[in-house]
């Protein structure tokens, strides 16, 4: 690398050539790495008549103390940022977190009159559609007391799922929901009496798994049940109720004896809506089989007894009183198909009908359980009179003691 030289004058020396040159020597330790000039060493210029200068650096070099306070400035001045860019986010967090509170403040102070306004709405849609006060609070009722019978359910419901005698979910037809449970007895020696069950719900939530106390209740006493589902309303209307009970009862007339059943001792048995739509296939069949047209795929002959618990027989007594329940004249109308299909589905005024009393006379013993205390259909709405000709009509105080009444009661008749 080449030598950078600087002319200097000497005032010590008396020669005839006072110019000497300083040699800077690069490899010697600055303390400016970027300034060449800061710690030099003089060296002799590589002319004859050059002398050697001791010349001290221009600057001196750093004591190593220097270091010492510079890095502690500078720790102290990185602690300083740090505290202050500290005490600035906490600042700034805070700031975020009030800001946070009042958004999230506007934000309810805004939603609030519109969940009102959509809750208005909401209510006055459903009381268009017929939903209204009274079915939202007996809703509510039935949400508290089937809460109560919660411990019951869940032994009712494990033994339904879980037991081995329970066959579940058999077809009996192309309709949608055409399944029915099957509950057999504990023993297998013989051919066992059946009971086709049809369950309830108003027409609107019935379901086969309503009678899984009834199927194994039934069943510990050496009786075959079978549960029969059925398309509910809006599904369908009452006329598909009818169609999908006849094809289920068809099923156990015809099919039970692969299961164990014994055909000739058959029983059919409804309970609320279940009742009713249980008669109503019943009186049907008994018509078609009178020579009134219609095929038929059973026979009401099959059919031992019929029994009848807390069902309504004469719909024309049972519009305004459900109507004051809540389940409205319209929506009940839409369900039995219109005003003029009233008398079609009201089993206690066609056996009324002199000119069906040879479709009458075909129809199997009728037993009819209803309780006093019964508010869902009240028992005072049937003709009691002319039932008492037509049926054994029993009307009970509406309690647990009068199920296992009726339990001991159809034993002893299958027994019979």
């Amino acid at each position: 690398m080449p030598s950078h030289i600087l002319p200097v004058t000497n005032p010590n020396l008396h020669s005839s050539k006072q110019h000497s040159y300083l040699r800077i020597d690069p490899t010697t330790m600055p303390l400016k790495q970027d300034d060449p000039i800061a710690s030099t060493r003089l060296v002799s210029s590589p002319f004859e008549d050059e002398t050697i200068i001791s010349v001290r650096p221009l600057l001196s070099r750093t004591p190593s103390f220097a270091g010492t306070t510079t890095t502690s400035s500078s720790a102290s001045y990185q602690q300083r940022r740090r505290r202050v860019a500290s005490e600035n986010s906490l600042s700034s967090l805070s700031d975020e977190s009030i800001g946070q509170r009042q958004s999230l403040a506007r934000e309810v102070d805004r939603a609030a009159p519109e969940t009102f306004l959509l809750t208005r709405l909401g209510l006055k849609l459903l009381r268009y559609m017929g939903v209204g006060y009274r079915w939202i609070m007996r809703f509510l009722a039935l949400g508290c007391y089937s809460l109560m019978l919660f411990p019951g359910f869940i032994q009712v419901g494990y033994y339904y799922f879980f037991s081995g005698r329970v066959l579940r979910s058999i077809v009996y037809g192309d309709q949608p929901r055409n399944r029915l449970d099957l509950y057999l007895p504990k023993n297998t020696d013989g051919p066992k009496p059946v009971v086709a069950f049809v369950t309830g719900g108003a027409w609107i939530i019935g379901y086969k798994a309503w009678g899984s106390l009834l199927g194994q209740q039934l069943s510990e006493r050496d009786i075959m049940v079978a549960c029969i589902d059925y398309r509910n309303y809006p599904q369908g209307t009452m006329s598909d109720m009818v169609e999908d009970a006849s094809e289920g009862i068809s099923f156990v007339c015809n099919k039970v004896a692969e299961y164990g059943g014994d055909p000739n001792r058959v029983y059919l048995m409804g309970q609320s809506a279940g009742g009713h739509i249980a008669a109503c296939a019943l009186v049907e069949q008994a018509i078609k089989e009178a020579g009134e047209g219609g095929s038929t795929t059973w026979s009401v002959l099959q059919i031992k007894t019929y029994f009848g618990l807390s069902g309504g027989y004469n719909l024309f007594n049972l519009v305004d009183y459900f109507h004051s329940r809540g389940l409205y004249r319209s929506i009940f109308l839409s369900i039995m198909e219109g005003e003029e299909s009233l008398r079609r589905f009201s089993p206690e005024v066609i056996v009324q009908d002199p000119n069906l009393k040879k479709a009458v006379s075909l129809l199997p013993p009728i037993v009819l359980f209803h309780g006093t205390a019964d508010y869902s259909i009240p028992a005072d709405s049937r003709s009691d009179s002319y039932l008492k000709k037509l049926c054994f009509a029993y009307t009970l105080s509406l309690s647990l003691s009068n199920f296992l009444i009726f339990l001991i009661l159809f034993t002893r008749l299958a027994e019979a």
